[in-house]
């Protein structure tokens, strides 16, 4: 993955914030919308898109457009940074290959033990009965 080309790639548009603010709210853009266009990125390879794709599913439109919104901050550049970090950490997160997993065999003394372990707690349960006359 190459952060510049993505960055390169990156749209921001400022919109009007949503909620309480007063009067500044209704005159100052500091809400900022990043869109990503997963199908037309130079950045990430055929196998990267296809990962992305498969686990971005709910967070992708049917266009393949990843849109994240961002108004925490009352500055505009303070957004755009905000939603820019939350970004690259969704991509580099989604993009790693987990492991696959080994499959190991259980050591011969384990399962003696286990079953030494059970056969000894059924032989003290089965003292605790009454005898049988």
């Amino acid at each position: 993955m190459e952060t510049e080309k993505i960055m390169a790639e990156l749209h921001f548009k400022a919109v009007r914030s949503s909620g309480a603010g007063g009067q500044n709210v209704n005159k100052v853009s500091s809400k900022v919308v990043l869109t990503f266009n997963l199908n037309t990125s130079q950045a990430l390879n055929a196998e990267e898109k296809i990962r992305l794709e498969n686990k971005l599913k709910t967070k992708l439109t049917s266009e393949n457009l990843l849109i994240l919104n961002c108004d925490e901050d009352r500055s505009q550049l303070k957004n755009k940074a905000i939603v820019t970090k939350r970004f690259l950490e969704i991509i580099e997160k989604n993009l790693i290959v987990p492991k696959k997993r080994k499959t190991t065999k259980i050591p011969k003394s384990v399962v003696e033990k286990r079953l030494k372990d059970k056969s000894s707690v059924a032989e003290i349960k089965q003292n605790r009965k009454k005898p049988k006359l």
